[in-house]
């Protein structure tokens, strides 16, 4: 029997600095609400001039993973491991850190001269405990491999980042199930999304409204869902564009300092030594 999902809570945004001084737009409610998702990073819209462009300069993680979504700009990464590449409009890196990292996200070279607009994400997913002291290891997926979506009357276009969407599945590979959908809905359009009872889900509305089981979303807010096995999307006057975010609830205990994501103070203090010492990675 289908249960349909309705709107728990729509939570604000505000805006931020992150990185070497780039504004973020980031809800006000994280932590448990969330989970397993610890943090969602609106990256702009921002305007570079000539030589303006700034990113992350060389930063440690441990215990968790970041996903990467570009839909405007060019970023490049770099590693502790000698891993190097780039992000374009559309890519998508996701990076499980496990047991460590040190990378930078700085803009292009290319970029950087010219200027531009930078807009994109970062979610930072939690792993468990089981799996934070996990191998390192990338997945960089280029825009035109990322499977996409359409409904039959067309108002409806999805990017399937993880999950699945209108009979389309994901080419990522994750370690805990995830979904994580690019959706736009035009005026007039409707969609129905399975999503697995027990799993904690939210929408992140980026232009527009949409209404989820009938309640309204805007531009700017964060939607969490109560529980059910389905969920409505319609865009009742105007566009609407939007994040799908769902995954277990991981329900461990969360240490977490800066880059830093473990379930006990002592395991934090372990990853400071670590990194301190030039073993973290």
């Amino acid at each position: 029997m289908t249960a349909l999902r309705t709107l728990r809570m729509t939570s604000p945004t505000h805006t931020v600095l992150e990185g070497g001084g780039f504004p973020v737009r980031r809800p006000t409610s994280m932590g448990s609400l969330m989970s397993p998702f610890l943090l969602l990073d609106e990256m702009g819209p921002v305007e570079w001039g000539p030589g303006e462009a700034i990113g992350a300069p060389a930063h440690p993680h441990r215990g968790f993973e970041t996903v990467t979504y570009m839909l405007k700009g060019a970023m490049q990464h770099q590693d502790s491991a000698g891993n190097s590449g780039d992000l374009n409009p559309g890519d998508v890196q996701w990076m499980t850190a496990g047991r460590g990292i040190i990378h930078s996200e700085l803009p292009q070279d290319d970029f950087l001269k010219a200027g531009g607009t930078t807009h994109g994400f970062q979610v930072w997913v939690n792993l468990p405990a089981r799996h934070k002291m996990m191998p390192p290891r990338y997945q960089d997926i280029a825009a035109e491999t990322i499977p996409k979506a359409q409904s039959e009357d067309g108002k409806v276009w999805a990017n399937v980042i993880a999950g699945s969407t209108l009979g389309v599945e994901a080419v990522i590979d994750t370690v805990i199930p995830i979904t994580y959908i690019h959706m736009k809905i035009k005026k007039g359009g409707a969609h129905r999304q399975n999503i697995d009872a027990g799993l904690n889900a939210m929408i992140y509305v980026f232009g527009g409204t949409v209404h989820l089981s009938g309640k309204p979303v805007r531009d700017g807010q964060l939607g969490l869902m109560n529980d059910g096995s389905e969920v409505l999307f319609e865009a009742k006057k105007e566009d609407a564009e939007f994040l799908l975010l769902a995954g277990p609830d991981i329900n461990e205990p969360i240490a977490r300092y800066g880059p830093f994501v473990m379930n006990t103070r002592e395991e934090i203090q372990q990853a400071l030594r670590d990194y301190q010492n030039g073993t973290l990675a």
